[in-house]
């Protein structure tokens, strides 16, 4: 398996998830002690570009390989993971990922260390038995948002490492909004999953009730952004509300082509919220 193919598996559309959060995770620290630069800092920085999403998506593709034989969006939108190529993502795995655990543990402060091997655990065991979380109806959408909020947490505690200087309700904000992509996200996969013996939140609410779901908890998520910054955050929550909207009128690959500006409009809502930081420092 070449470079290629893996950064193919890395799912190059979604980079900008755990890179912005680790990004907006630096600039909080930075308006609380400061700006400040340095090798772990830049590093790490790296990690959460490319290689925490080759672990994501990496396990993700191993064991889901029953799934995706049946999802439609794996003929166009991404691939399906041949078994006879399992191993050697597991070795791209373990190789990109397994270093910076072992420099964590020398170089970086134990609070942060403790973030980094949260967000190591969630995406982990979000697809890998015993726990596989996406398979466990709420766990998926709580595994997968909290490897997202996780990133951002470690990014703070990487510049400012105390766990008693955290806005935690900051952390609430970013785990309901997560939470709702995840839940969203899984809406299109219902047929693919009930065909494939897999549980979701989606599978188990059913489409209706969890498109309620996403819109409560996006509102949420932007009300208590709004609360602690600005309240015009609150015009963020507009799109979300109008693809969610749009989402219980609709079906199949109508439904999955509403999905896909879901990463357009994630980078969006995290550069406003980025600017907003900077504008702050």
């Amino acid at each position: 398996m070449n470079i290629k193919q893996i950064l193919s598996i890395s799912r190059p559309h979604f980079w900008l998830y755990e890179f912005g959060t680790y990004g907006i995770g630096l600039l909080i620290a930075y308006v609380a002690v400061g700006f400040s630069l340095s090798v772990e800092i830049l590093l790490f920085g790296l990690y959460f570009l490319i290689p925490a999403n080759i672990l994501i998506y990496g396990i993700n593709d191993i064991f889901d390989y029953e799934t995706d034989m049946l999802n439609p969006k794996k003929d166009s939108y991404e691939d399906v993971l041949q078994p006879q190529d399992h191993k050697k993502v597991f070795l791209w795995i373990g190789a990109t990922t397994v270093p910076f655990i072992i420099y964590g543990i020398f170089f970086i402060s134990s609070t942060a260390l403790l973030a980094f091997l949260v967000f190591v655990f969630f995406a982990t065991f979000y697809s890998t038995p015993p726990i596989r979380a996406k398979a466990r109806p709420v766990f998926d959408s709580i595994f997968s948002g909290s490897h997202y909020v996780g990133t951002a947490v470690f990014a703070y505690l990487l510049v400012y490492p105390e766990f008693s200087s955290i806005n935690w309700w900051y952390v609430c904000a970013g785990l309901l909004w997560t939470v709702a992509m995840h839940a969203y996200s899984a809406v299109p996969d219902i047929d693919a999953d009930r065909q494939a013996g897999v549980p979701t939140i989606a599978t188990k609410l059913e489409k209706k009730h969890t498109l309620v779901l996403c819109l409560v908890l996006y509102v949420a998520s932007f009300v208590i952004l709004g609360y602690f910054t600005s309240w015009l955050f609150l015009l963020l929550a507009a799109p979300y509300i109008y693809l969610v909207a749009k989402s219980f009128k609709v079906f199949d690959q109508e439904l999955f082509g509403l999905y896909t500006y879901f990463p357009y409009l994630n980078a969006l809502c995290g550069a406003v919220v980025t600017i907003y930081i900077i504008a702050l420092l």
